[in-house]
């Protein structure tokens, strides 16, 4: 079911029911123009969710009254098909109202396993940052962290960004040349279509860009500028994100920052949709 390998490939949108991932379907339909791709959600059913509330011992603690009630498999099961219900609906309704052309599919098993057997190299995979067991709080789900790291494609992890955070997206290079033309490429169709601005932030060994830095990072037909990142750290990049008011952040997973495992440190200090380029 993979996207063919030569063709614009699909958005696919990651939806569990939770408000978190239906806020996504907008930056869905969105990307989903952009690209002139259709919009495929997906919605599976945890199986070892499924099998944990078979036990006996299993319980639920209520959000609001803290008890715990005994949870059985048949009620949990009733949930899901009235959560991928829920979904399907709201995808529908998103996407009518965009004309966007959509598909959804539900199916049982183990979340990213799925998701790696459906989706191509072409395709963009959507997802809020955590589910709707993390509903209340902003750290990466380990959906999200499993998707980023190994996904066939494309990873855009959706946070409805800041208000005063619109004018700018950001692309952070590496020294890979063809891997960073991609994601530079990425970050300034966003930003064409947004009409918004190109930040390309520049790993250096020294406070200021060598002109030999630079070279192939100019992208035509929008407004780019470019700042040094000295030195590459979590904390500098997350700086310079909050100081030039970043609405949207690009990056390849040829990045430094993934070699050293940094990413997730990095997206629990920020608060923006984040896209991670193959």
């Amino acid at each position: 079911m993979s996207a063919d390998a030569t063709g614009p490939g699909r958005v696919l949108v990651l939806l569990d029911g939770s408000q978190r991932s239906l806020e996504v379907l907008e930056a869905a339909a969105e990307m989903a123009q952009l690209r002139g791709s259709d919009i495929l959600g997906l919605f599976v059913e945890e199986i070892n969710l499924l099998r944990s509330a078979g036990y006996g011992w299993s319980r639920e603690i209520g959000g609001s009254s803290g008890q715990p009630r005994p949870l059985t498999q048949a009620q949990l099961e009733s949930r899901m098909l009235a959560l991928a219900e829920q979904a399907r609906q709201a995808l529908e309704k998103a996407m009518a109202a965009r004309g966007v052309t959509q598909r959804f599919l539900s199916y049982r098993g183990h979340v990213p396993r799925e998701v790696r057997n459906i989706a191509g190299p072409q395709d963009l995979l959507i997802l809020g940052r955590s589910g709707w067991n993390r509903a209340l709080g902003l750290r990466l789900g380990s959906t999200a962290l499993a998707m980023l790291e190994d996904a066939p494609g494309d990873v855009m992890i959706w946070t409805c960004p800041r208000p005063e955070r619109a004018g700018t997206i950001a692309v952070l290079a590496s020294a890979n040349g063809d891997a960073d033309r991609r994601a530079i490429d990425i970050a300034a169709t966003i930003a064409r279509q947004k009409q918004y601005s190109l930040l390309v932030l520049i790993p250096t060994e020294a406070e200021e860009p060598a002109p030999e830095d630079l070279h192939g990072l100019q992208p035509e037909g929008v407004a780019t500028r470019t700042r040094a990142v000295f030195p590459l750290s979590t904390h500098r990049v997350s700086q310079l994100l909050k100081e030039e008011r970043v609405s949207q952040l690009v990056i390849s997973r040829t990045s430094p920052l993934f070699r050293n495992t940094a990413v997730e440190s990095l997206l629990a200090s920020l608060e923006l949709p984040l896209t991670i380029t193959a």
